[in-house]
């Protein structure tokens, strides 16, 4: 496993800019362990991490998927509660056209490591200076419906006043961001049971509104979320997450920063 330390942090000032709550986030995540260790290894490809969370979903047994990477980029907003940045994706999009998603995509040769992968990426489609993100947590990794090995990478976004949004037209339509604790919470939350390789999965559906802008973030994109707030909250949601008969990871039940 990778130390989340291996991606590049910004420098020792920005850490100021903070408060001591946020701070003691991120020495907290950085002690973040991934319950599957290595889910893509040669002996357990036929356990994979699914795009919607379960983790016992059969694959082929010699299936390698491609890498790609998600950044959860969290800041501290005006009211102190903690926020992460999203984006719709554009209409002109091949896949996924429209639809809400973290900054993210595929990995390149020269990637050193997934945090690389995914603050590239999010400086490609939305502008956001690398150097401004300090990486402190990898996730376990999700497999998407078009069969890509994601990893969450949670980033701190210590001065949000340092970022000014830059859209790439081609990819990205909007930026905008979102109280993260609203993906532990019932409130605008609906779901629906789809079938997917066999199984019934119930999706969640967040619908959000801000200013004159309504946005509904679902399938991989909530997923990510829900157990990136169930790392950072240390608490599960208040609404049945997966299907009682698919196992769920083991949380560890530190007390909550931002709970």
């Amino acid at each position: 496993m990778k130390s989340a330390t291996s991606a590049t942090s910004p420098t020792a000032t920005s850490f100021k800019l903070g408060s001591l709550r946020l701070l003691a986030l991120a020495q907290q995540l950085r002690l973040y362990k991934p319950p599957l260790s290595s889910p893509f290894d040669e002996e357990s490809t036929r356990k994979l991490v699914s795009h919607v969370g379960f983790q016992e979903l059969m694959a082929p047994v010699r299936l390698t998927p491609k890498k790609a990477a998600v950044l959860i980029c969290l800041f501290e907003g005006d009211d102190g509660d903690l926020r992460v940045i999203l984006t719709k994706r554009s209409s002109t999009m091949s896949t996924h056209s429209g639809e809400v998603s973290l900054p993210g995509g595929k990995a390149e040769e020269h990637d050193k490591d997934d945090g690389v992968t995914a603050t590239r990426e999010a400086e490609e489609e939305i502008g956001l200076d690398p150097s401004l993100v300090d990486v402190v947590a990898f996730l376990e990794p999700f497999l998407s419906q078009h069969l890509l090995r994601v990893t969450p990478v949670v980033g701190i976004l210590w001065d949000k006043k340092a970022f000014n949004p830059r859209p790439s037209p081609t990819e990205v339509e909007a930026v905008f961001d979102a109280p993260f604790e609203m993906f532990l919470k019932d409130e605008n939350r609906r779901s629906e049971e789809i079938e997917w390789m066999g199984e019934k999965l119930l999706f969640h559906f967040f619908d959000y509104k801000t200013g004159d802008d309504d946005y509904v973030i679902w399938g991989l994109t909530s997923r990510i979320l829900i157990r990136a707030a169930t790392v950072v909250y240390q608490r599960p949601p208040a609404f049945i997450e997966q299907k009682p008969n698919l196992k769920y990871s083991k949380m560890n039940q530190a007390t909550s920063l931002y709970g």
